[in-house]
């Protein structure tokens, strides 16, 4: 599984990917462009992301625009359904606003910050991601 993690914060990030290493090959990136930049690239080698975590407030772009653009892209490339990578957006915002406006966008799960290995394991689970080795 490959996976992408859009986490401004370093220490954030480093504890994202040490958790999820486990679980496929990780990808990171500290702003909205440099995710996007990423995704489209993956995309573009034929080894697209199964997983992609996005962080809403970071700089460059937001994660929610950073959302847009995955899955205005997927769109343009004809991958849809089943087919596109599955998004979770994990941020401290847990307001109605945001989290409305993750799921018009089409994001699959969303971890409101703080969240326990326990969570983020369930919604990999959720997602049908989750290895069988480790269930």
């Amino acid at each position: 599984m490959r996976i992408l993690i859009l986490e401004d914060d370093f220490f954030q990030r480093k504890l994202m990917a040490r958790l999820l290493i486990s679980y496929g090959e990780c990808d990171v990136a500290a702003t909205g462009p440099e995710a996007v930049e990423a995704f489209k690239r993956a995309l573009d080698s034929n080894r697209p992301y199964d997983l992609v975590f996005l962080d809403i407030m970071v700089p460059g772009m937001d994660g929610q625009k950073v959302l847009k653009h995955i899955r205005d892209y997927e769109q343009e490339r004809g991958i849809d359904g089943l087919s596109r990578s599955k998004v979770v957006m994990v941020t401290a915002l847990g307001d109605k606003h945001n989290v409305t406006t993750a799921y018009k966008e089409n994001c699959d799960a969303y971890l409101v910050k703080p969240y326990e290995e326990s969570k983020l394991v369930d919604t990999i689970k959720k997602l049908g991601l989750y290895p069988a080795s480790k269930s």
